[in-house]
């Protein structure tokens, strides 16, 4: 009996399983751009595999999908390429997916001096490999995934501290691991499905740091990909979080109809996994600042009061990590935001000076947000000195090690609008700070 057939008796599954089960896997390969186009695969071929003579030889593609479903090199499922002398040695030759031009023994990784790239895992990883050994067979550890989990977990808490300008690089690095984890690793579909799960949430997470870093068109490539993900997998959590993420950034590049679009997405997919009120919240602000984008300030208030009731339904324990920063402080800038899009001034200098005073030392970057558009707001409404001093603090918080450049963005837009006032007391010198931190 061809190994092929073995495995698939072994695992209780039919050939029409296996079937859709390679189509769904080939499908998400593609989407996470892994393979060049996706295979199709019908039960008379797999048939042929399993106990035919002289089983066709797959195409490139399809010895990816069935490598990447297998857990190991289509040879050892009993195929093997067409030779003239089948008296010449087997060599084992599994296909790259795209982004790895080559297998790569998680031992022998660390033993690598070459430089991180998409052809090779972190090398400081390779530690953690317990269930390496030099036959090939690598067995994910539970530990292995909740390690790296942990790891995206502690690194949005520093986004929210500090910024992402030095977080994707290493995001980056982790994404890469898992997805040689989930390529290369033997593991259960328990493990699996949270491989999967932490690929996306790196994924999203990604994204946001390569937004925060002012990098917007890795930033949509990754949300892109994330989102792809979420459709392939079902997974209605990612897919919210992201959509979310997406309208943000739509915001900033001055699509506020896309961001709409993002925004009600979103919510579309929070109906279906019945996300907690601070989730909804989230993503009717984000529509909000959709809406004051492009001026809409009719739908705009209609979308900030949504906000608000979901917000004041309180806290829940399904709350995602990732929704945890909407605190008063932070929905209160966020509405502080779109008022100032829209316009209203003096209504936003007011709700940002709020925000500004209610905001904690865990949540400096977004602090340094609002302090920026608090000073815009207020030099919009003829009130320089508070402009000044929100500005100033801004740049403290800039020198004290917040590196995103979203907020380097608005010391931007603040230098550009004092420009107007430089002759004022103190304009001067702001300006010549701002210089040096911005040029």
């Amino acid at each position: 009996m061809r190994e092929l057939m073995r495995l698939r008796i072994r695992t209780n599954r039919t050939q029409e399983d296996v079937v859709e089960e390679l189509g769904a896997l080939a499908r998400r390969l593609y989407a996470e751009r892994r393979i060049r186009k996706a295979p199709t695969f019908s039960v008379r071929q797999l048939r042929k595999w399993e106990t035919a003579d002289e089983p066709p030889w797959p195409h490139p593609e399809a010895r990816a999908v069935l490598e990447a479903y297998w857990k190991r090199p289509v040879e050892e499922l009993g195929l093997r390429p067409p030779l003239r002398d089948r008296s010449d040695p087997q060599v084992l030759t599994p296909v790259p997916l795209l982004g790895q031009d080559s297998p790569v023994d998680p031992v022998l990784a660390a033993e690598s001096s070459s430089a991180l790239n998409d052809e090779a895992p972190p090398p400081w990883l390779t530690e953690t490999t317990t269930g390496t050994n030099r036959s090939g067979a690598w067995r994910i550890s539970p530990d292995e995934v909740q390690l790296l989990s942990e790891a995206a977990d502690d690194n949005y808490a520093i986004d929210q501290q500090f910024g992402a300008g030095r977080l994707w690089r290493p995001t980056r690095a982790h994404l890469l691991w898992t997805h040689h984890m989930i390529d290369r690793g033997i593991y259960d579909e328990p493990l699996g499905q949270q491989l999967h799960a932490l690929a996306g949430k790196l994924t999203t997470s990604l994204g946001w740091f390569c937004y925060d870093a002012g990098l917007q068109t890795k930033a949509r490539q990754y949300f892109s990909e994330a989102l792809n993900a979420a459709n392939y997998t079902g997974d209605d959590v990612l897919a919210s979080r992201t959509l979310g993420n997406m309208a943000r950034q739509a915001v900033d590049l001055n699509k506020g109809r896309e961001a709409i679009r993002f925004a009600r997405l979103g919510q579309r997919h929070a109906e279906l996994w019945n996300a907690p009120p601070r989730v909804t919240a989230l993503l009717a602000i984000r529509e909000a600042q959709g809406h004051a984008r492009v001026g809409d300030a009719f739908n705009c208030e209609a979308a900030i009061k949504r906000a608000w009731q979901e917000w004041e339904r309180g806290e829940s324990d399904q709350d995602p990590d990732w929704v945890l920063f909407l605190n008063l402080a932070e929905l209160t800038c966020l509405e502080g935001m779109c008022r100032l899009d829209l316009g209203q001034t003096d209504r936003a200098q007011k709700l940002l000076a709020r925000s500004e005073a209610l905001q904690d030392v865990a949540h400096s970057r977004n602090r340094g947000m609002c302090l920026g558009r608090l000073s815009v707001a207020a030099v919009a409404n003829g009130d320089v000195d508070h402009g000044i001093a929100a500005a100033s603090a801004a740049l403290r918080l800039v020198e004290s090690g917040v590196s995103s450049a979203r907020t380097v963005a608005q010391l931007k837009i603040v230098h550009d609008d004092m420009l107007l006032h430089h002759r004022a007391r103190g304009v001067g010198d702001l300006l010549e700070q701002i210089r040096a931190y911005v040029a």
